[in-house]
Formats: C-alpha cells, structure tokens, sequence
C-alpha cells in the first residue's frame, strides 16, 4: 500500500495502543510525548487515518496534523423490499448517503419480525454507529429496539412503529390517511353505501392505526356500513384474490372498497375490471406508488393517499447522522398525507 509523507498508523496491542509513521519512501520512524510516553511505558503514539476527531466536529484544516474520522456505518432493516413504496424508501436513503457520505448496510427483513431481530443483532456484532428500522411488527420487532438501544447504537424507527422506543422516529401519522380515504369514500357515497376493507399485515403499526383512522369515520358516518373486512397482507395478487371471493360473496352489495395500500387497491381494481363491475365501485387506497398514481390519472384507481416514501428516507438518514455527529435533531418528524384524485394527480406524478 503506497503511503503519503507521515502517513500515520496505529497498531492495536492489548490493552495499549502503540503509532508508528512511515515516510513517502514506506520507512517507518517514531515519535514521542514525553507524558504520554511516560503513561504507556515507552509505547509510541501513532494516529490513524479516519480517526482522531470527536462526531460532529469540523473536519480538520489542511496541514494541521489531525486526520478526519472515518465515514459513520448505519444499518438499515427494511420491511419488505417486494413492496414499491419500500423500495423508493430504500432509493432515497441511499441518495441521502451518497450526499451526506455515509455508508448503509441494507437488509431486507421479508415481512418477518424475527429475521429482522436477528438482522439488528448483526448490526450490533459489526458495531454500526446508527440503525434505521422500517419495523415488521409493532410488537415482535421490538426487542430489535431495546437491543441496539442497550448496546449503545441510536435507532431511528422509519415509517412504521415498535411499542419500545426508538431514539428518533420519521414517518407520517397512519390515522390521518385512513380518514382522509373513508372520508372521500363517504363523501362520494352521499355518506351512505357499503364498504369492504382490506387490512395490512395484521400486527404491524401501518395496519393497526390505518384500521382505526377508518373506524373513526364509520363512527361519525352511521349511513356508511362496513360490509366486510380481512387481511390481504399488503399484497397485489392476495388483494386481487380477496376481492374476487368477496365479491362472489355480496355481489352488488359493495360499494366501495378501502385498501389499506396501494398493492392491495390495485389488486382489488384488477378483480374489479375482469369481473366488469368496477364502473359501480369506489376504490380507494394509500400511499401514492407510481402505478397507483398511474391508475388514478387512467381512471381505473378512484383516489389515493400520498405518503412521501422519498421524504421519509432522506429524513432517517439525515436524522441518524445528526445523532451519531451529536448534533440537534427531531425525535419525532412527522411528514402529512395528501389525497389524490383525477384533478390533482399532476402534482404527484412522477
């Protein structure tokens, strides 16, 4: 390896630590401080490459003899890289890195609670100096969080919710999309009809509180029944075949269909269409993907809820490097929903 001109290094050796420095030519020479030599009896101070400043001070000025600390390591631990949204989550964290000159370690947990806890723990053996969790579960994702957090690593929980605390969370509040999507069903019903949910991966955070935001609206909307309900688990194909067994079951009874994401809307559509009755039912879905916005501009999809996967991402990352450098940063970022219809999906599309 060729080295500059007092290239230092540092050569760990039990409990003391001992510096060499080698010339432009590789020949090694040393150097003391008489205190410090004193306190290690007789070892030699090197300083390493990448380290020597404290997180979050300035990098050090050309020639000043300190040399800047390595890039921070953040592990991430992703829901489910299958899904559109989580994919764009996963673009603009790495974008964000990319800026900010940071390293992800980036894992995909495939919807499961205990893979993720066991990705975490991985985490902590390679003592990354930061994790972002995109939680499975709300409870069984959790010691994943009380894990880091005991071994001393920051963890920003992105998009989704543990019951332990993380030390920062970004995302965007799920209640506020599931009413804003039953509430324009309810207004495009005259507050009156019936309507089937289909619900998220039972047990994770985004299925728990979408379920609740839409039952605050069928509470104050007793003209709107909720005809029928079940899990499709996030899933285009499940969503589609769900839909099909629901609608062999009411038939014209539906209404109006509540996806609580936008796989499982558009899954729901495609029964819909083959089934030719999709000019009589309202669907309306949540997160805004490029085919869900597609659909909406096409007019196969009636509406759906923006959530700013983009905005989210870069926010986590950002958000952990202010931690790791000891800087100010938001334990709780909230970024808003926003409806989108025929009308408005311009805005959105990309």
């Amino acid at each position: 390896m060729s080295r500059g001109p007092a290239e230092f290094v540092r050569i760990d050796s039990g409990p003391g630590i001992a510096y060499e420095a080698a010339d432009v030519n590789g020949s090694f020479f040393h150097f003391s401080r008489r205190g410090f030599s004193r306190a290690v009896n007789g070892l030699f101070l090197v300083l390493l490459a990448g380290c020597g400043r404290s997180p979050g001070s300035a990098p050090p000025a050309a020639g000043s003899g300190v040399v800047a600390e390595r890039p921070p390591v953040i592990g991430v631990s992703l829901l489910n890289l299958s899904s559109e949204f989580i994919v764009l989550l996963k673009q603009s964290m790495e974008a964000k890195a990319k800026e900010l000159k940071v390293t992800l370690i980036v894992n995909d947990a495939q919807r499961s609670a205990e893979r993720q806890v066991q990705q975490v723990e991985g985490f902590i053996a390679q003592k990354v100096d930061a994790i972002i969790l995109n939680p499975c579960e709300v409870e069984a994702s959790s010691p994943a969080v009380d894990q880091a957090r005991a071994a001393g690593i920051p963890v920003v929980n992105v998009n989704s919710e543990t019951r332990s605390a993380p030390t920062a969370f970004v995302g965007s509040r799920d209640e506020e999309s599931a009413r804003l999507a039953m509430d324009y069903i309810a207004s495009r019903l005259g507050g009156r009809g019936e309507v089937v949910m289909m619900q998220g991966f039972l047990g994770q955070a985004a299925q728990i509180k979408r379920d609740a935001g839409a039952r605050e609206v069928l509470a104050r909307q007793p003209g709107l029944k909720l005809l029928a309900e079940q899990t499709a688990e996030w899933d285009r194909a499940k969503a589609l075949t769900l839909m099909e067994n629901w609608l062999l079951a009411h038939g014209d009874k539906i209404q109006a269909v509540f996806a609580q994401n936008d796989e499982m809307g558009l899954g729901a559509v495609l029964a819909l269409e083959q089934a030719g009755r999709k000019d009589r039912v309202i669907v309306v879905s949540v997160d805004g993907i490029g085919d869900a916005l597609r659909a909406v501009q096409a007019g196969r999809l009636d509406a759906t809820v923006f959530q700013d996967a983009q905005g989210q991402g870069a926010a986590a990352v950002a958000t952990a490097v202010a931690i790791v450098r000891h800087e100010a940063f938001e334990r709780e970022r909230l970024i808003p929903f926003q409806l989108v219809t025929r009308d408005t999906v311009a805005r959105f599309s990309r």
